[in-house]
């Protein structure tokens, strides 16, 4: 009888195993055929895309990256006049193999009295927020945003003589 249902739970977590590789394929080839930019490191930088709550572990970095979410969007809604055009303010998780995890925020614009930054520094590689979409519009606003932003970052090698945590 135990061994009845030994038999039977390994014929069931088999399944679900191979149920999960065939997910996670089809998921990568959804990606491929949306993510065309993406450029492999050099000296010159990568673009790397993600979706909101996305995770990537980036080999040739050797560095876990997580899109966490948006903190700000006060960007000007298109179709509208605003005095001030506004930033989207980022946040990304770095961990390198050799370092724990830390968030820190990118912003669409340097605005110094807030501290918003579009580039800094992590673990010997320089990374900067090159895009973040969508837009807001006047109709709907930043908030019905919530969970569909996706970002662009570049990321570039530092030098050998400046490798601090952050700039």
């Amino acid at each position: 009888m135990y061994k009845n249902i030994i038999v039977g739970l390994s014929i069931v977590s088999l399944v679900n195993c191979n149920a999960q590789k065939e997910t996670t394929k089809q998921t990568t080839t959804k990606q491929e055929a949306t993510i065309v930019n993406e450029t492999p490191l050099k000296k010159e930088g990568k673009i790397i895309y993600f979706s909101e709550g996305e995770n990537k572990f980036l080999p040739e970095l050797q560095m876990n990256v997580t899109f966490k979410g948006i903190a700000e969007d006060s960007r000007c809604p298109e179709g509208t006049q605003c005095i001030w055009a506004g930033v989207a303010v980022a946040n990304i998780e770095f961990m390198s193999i050799t370092s724990r995890p830390m968030i820190l925020q990118f912003s669409t614009a340097e605005v110094k009295g807030k501290d918003h930054h579009k580039t800094q520094s992590f673990n010997g590689y320089t990374i900067s927020l090159k895009e973040v979409a969508p837009y807001p519009s006047a109709q709907e606003g930043a908030k019905s945003l919530s969970g569909k932003y996706k970002i662009a970052i570049e990321v570039t090698k530092d030098d050998d003589q400046n490798r601090s945590t952050m700039k």
